[in-house]
């Protein structure tokens, strides 16, 4: 196979795996955002519960705007909640509410990835504007500055490989913590479990999405005696 045909190749692997995963997290949200909670809870109500349930009566909840907007910040320890998710009571708030309080919980207990993963941030977001510069300016001026550019991109690349393990053990203590505290029916905890490795698997193919980009740039560096 040709460099220029693999090139393309690698171009729309990554897009299909980014739309199935988009597709699927759409899907899920969107069938469950309509399914009330048995217990009829707001995202309030659950993320209240558990954090008070885990002593982290300090942490407040605010609401945010957008659309899957919800994060746990542990700079500020808030937990932020978009609208639908702060006020509805549907199966998605519920599921999505108790991700954002296993991430307060992990913050709590000093769980070691999701330390790391907070530490590099900042790190993270300069290398990969240098690198995607680098590899802009490589490919008009010199290979080399590609080769700085494709290094420079793998401090991504190990930033989304350690958000796994993050993402996976808060969706693990999410689960746990609504059946412990008598949140969710069987049915409920099913719905719940969908949305949280739908979830699950966008980060999956974000880290497929970049890996596959990077080796598409080394080989367009490898390409360069052409």
């Amino acid at each position: 196979m040709k460099s220029i045909e693999l090139n393309y190749l690698l171009i729309l692997i990554a897009f299909i795996i980014t739309l199935i995963s988009q597709i699927i997290i759409s899907s899920s949200y969107s069938k469950y955002k309509k399914k009330l909670n048995s217990k009829d809870l707001t995202g309030f109500d659950v993320a209240r519960t558990i954090l008070d349930k885990n002593h982290l009566d300090d942490i407040m909840i605010l609401e945010t705007r957008g659309n899957l907007t919800d994060h746990y910040d542990p700079k500020r320890k808030v937990v932020k909640l978009s609208t639908d998710i702060y006020h509805g009571s549907s199966i998605a708030s519920l599921a999505v509410a108790a991700h954002e309080c296993g991430h307060a919980i992990q913050d709590k207990v000093n769980y070691k990835p999701l330390k790391i993963r907070s530490s590099i941030v900042p790190f993270v977001n300069i290398f990969t504007r240098i690198g995607y510069i680098s590899i802009l300016l490589g490919v008009i001026f010199s290979y080399t500055l590609i080769e700085v550019g494709i290094i420079l991109l793998f401090a991504m690349l190990a930033f989304q490989l350690i958000t796994l393990p993050v993402e996976f053990n808060a969706s693990k203590r999410a689960l746990q913590e609504l059946e412990k505290n008598k949140l969710v029916t069987d049915e409920d905890k099913t719905g719940a479990k969908k949305i949280l490795s739908a979830a699950a698997f966008t980060y999956v193919a974000a880290l497929l999405s970049t890996l596959l980009e990077i080796l598409r740039y080394i080989l367009i560096f490898t390409r360069r005696d052409n």
